[in-house]
């Protein structure tokens, strides 16, 4: 007697990440920071009377020495150690050392406020530059000195979104599984280790008992980095037709692999940054026509990223790792989970973009904005597997998840929508 899969309702959120009426006409990026801020700055102007009541509210231009008030504005970061494309063009070329390969932060960096009015520079240490970083808004209570600046005594963030109500729990274990970093196609990738995760999440691996607790895996979520195609064929030079042949091998291989899953579970796909997708946020979704196989079944779904959707009302939101990756270029945490939340309380999915993280230039809105708090964030192609929860001030709670790299550590990520308990699936194979 065969052992029926449990069924999970699903609802897609992506909506807001897709590219449809918005046309690329030339435009500058300007329109994206107004678009946030207005909608930063009516927030905050409705939380400031519960947080400062007794202090007026001002504008940059309107700011006076030594009084005390409010002040709202988009932060800008002044580092030294930024890259600069005119650099490339400059006969002096910084020979500033990074302290970090990975990271651009230096103690001289410093903070701006930025408001339609004006620029004023921020001192004092409520607000370490190293935490920060250029295009949150925030509310800043303090004074300005005789020297300009703006000393500031505290800080006041949107805080999270609100959230839906999470659903009570049923008592029936329901589990959703997390890859990334799949990397087909490159040095680091182990087909047999691939063929493992897809043996044991569809129940073809193990006895009863494991085929029972895999019938309990509702939906499967591959998180950006699905194939490499291999940097010696773009190299910019035209490519011969062996060379067509090869570039496209890593998808095919891809598609075959997927097409096992979605025979037997809902699947969804999500973008990174090595797969032939867009490269600036949001990611469009993969084509279809690359998954001639997986794609012919209604199980397979090509999402964006970010990446939003519902099970059974419990809501997910992910990326595949740009957003957080950047974050820790040009800020400082102690780890990553703690980007996550940042990101989280600051109410905006990529807050370094576009100023320093590649995004389509909107006019109209900020498909980065946060307008609900999921119960799920996780985060894909990071370096080890990390979760933690997050409580909110207003009882939200958010189960914060790091997806490892599969072709890296041979580790996947089980969430249990039941109660948002998760564990780690380790595949270790020995050649």
């Amino acid at each position: 007697m065969g052992i029926e899969r449990v069924q999970c309702g699903y609802v897609s959120l992506d909506e807001t990440f897709e590219i449809r009426k918005e046309k690329y006409h030339g435009q500058q990026y300007c329109h994206i920071y107004f678009a946030r801020l207005h909608l930063m700055r009516t927030l905050l102007y409705s939380l400031v009377p519960h947080w400062k009541p007794n202090y007026p509210v001002c504008t940059v231009l309107e700011l006076e020495e030594g009084k005390e008030c409010v002040i709202v504005g988009t932060l800008y970061k002044h580092m030294k150690l930024k890259p600069r494309i005119l650099d490339e063009y400059s006969k002096q070329k910084s020979v500033v050392p990074l302290v970090k390969p990975h990271n651009f932060m230096h103690s001289d960096d410093y903070l701006v406020l930025e408001d339609e009015s004006g620029r004023v520079k921020l001192n004092g240490n409520i607000i370490p530059p190293s935490e920060y970083v250029t295009g949150i808004v925030v509310a800043l209570l303090g004074k300005e000195s005789g020297a300009g600046d703006f000393l500031v005594q505290d800080v006041l963030d949107t805080g999270l979104p609100p959230q839906i109500e999470f659903p009570l729990k049923s008592g029936e274990d329901k589990y959703v599984v997390l890859v990334s970093g799949l990397s087909v196609g490159s040095s680091t990738s182990n087909p047999l280790q691939f063929q493992l995760l897809i043996d044991q999440i569809t129940g073809h691996l193990g006895d009863e008992k494991a085929q029972r607790f895999a019938s309990k895996i509702v939906q499967v979520v591959f998180a950006g980095n699905l194939v490499e195609i291999p940097q010696r064929i773009l190299n910019g030079q035209n490519l011969a037709s062996e060379d067509f042949a090869r570039m496209s091998e890593p998808i095919r291989e891809l598609d075959i692999m997927l097409s096992q899953i979605a025979a037997g579970l809902p699947l969804d796909i999500m973008p990174g940054p090595s797969d032939p997708a867009n490269f600036s946020l949001p990611q469009q979704s993969l084509h279809g026509c690359l998954f001639p196989g997986s794609s012919t079944y209604n199980t397979f779904r090509s999402c964006t990223n970010p990446h939003c959707f519902e099970l059974d009302n419990v809501r997910f939101l992910g990326t595949s790792g740009q957003n957080v990756d950047d974050l820790d270029k040009y800020s400082d945490a102690k780890d990553k989970l703690e980007f996550m939340e940042r990101t989280l309380r600051w109410r905006h999915l990529a807050p370094t973009a576009p100023n320093t993280l590649g995004c389509f230039p909107f006019t109209e809105r900020d498909p980065f904005f946060l307008e609900s708090c999921p119960h799920v964030y996780f985060v894909g192609n990071q370096d080890k597997f990390e979760t933690r929860i997050v409580n909110g001030s207003e009882g939200q709670l958010v189960r914060l998840i790091c997806v490892p790299k599969f072709s890296e550590t041979g580790v996947a990520v089980m969430i249990n929508l039941r109660d948002l308990e998760c564990h780690a699936l380790s595949f270790t194979v020995d050649l």
